[in-house]
């Protein structure tokens, strides 16, 4: 197993910076068109560790942290401050926020997923880290319960029901939840004194596929 189901400490990645990626290929043809291209369905988020941290004691932190995920070795969860959430950020999560499919009277198990809208252009985001105890998940706008009714894989982004939902009917569900990571460094460098002068370590942090 190279992933720990353990979210790096969330007060330190709070003002971190960071966000998605994308990979475009772009030839430029002889008339000066362009042909793009992107060998990636999804994009990778890239942060900065470093910026959070304000005190000695958050590099000791830190460091134990890494040290616990042999470096680049273990994979981890990581809150992303900007986006951690199926609803808006001053919203409340509720669980009508994403629609995840519609029932067939077969299929029980269905993955989250999160809508990101820009004008007619749409993109759908696997959401395979959601935080424990955030789910909430309707049936035809009806709220279910958990541990009755469904179930939720915090480790594999799934929600599970008891019983097959009658086709037709809508699923939606709303949630907490954490970019799976791993350091993309094998090495900290830090320094009280430089610390002390507001010099903070460089330590980056990249999304993994899990």
């Amino acid at each position: 197993m190279t992933f720990h189901e353990i979210r790096f400490p969330a007060n330190l990645s709070f003002g971190s910076v960071g966000g998605p990626e994308r990979r475009t290929e772009i030839v430029t043809l002889a008339n000066g068109f362009e042909e793009r291209n992107t060998p990636w369905a999804h994009s990778r988020r890239h942060y900065d560790a470093g910026v959070g941290l304000r005190s000695l004691d958050d590099v000791e932190s830190l460091i134990a942290f890494f040290e616990a995920r042999r470096g680049q070795l273990f994979g981890f969860r990581w809150k992303d401050w900007s986006d951690y959430k199926s609803c808006l950020p001053s919203q409340a999560v509720g669980p009508l926020d994403q629609v995840l499919g519609r029932g067939d009277g077969v299929t029980t198990v269905f993955a989250l997923r999160k809508l990101y809208r820009s004008g007619e252009e749409t993109y759908l985001r696997p959401i395979v880290k959601p935080v424990e105890g955030t789910v909430r998940v309707a049936l035809a706008a009806d709220p279910a319960v958990e541990g009755v009714q469904f179930s939720v894989d915090v480790a594999r982004g799934t929600v599970t029901f008891a019983t097959a939902p009658a086709r037709g009917v809508e699923v939606t569900a709303g949630f907490e939840f954490d970019v799976p990571v791993r350091f993309d460094t094998d090495r900290i460098q830090t320094s009280v004194s430089s610390f002390q002068a507001g010099d903070v370590p460089n330590v980056p942090v990249v999304e993994v596929r899990v």
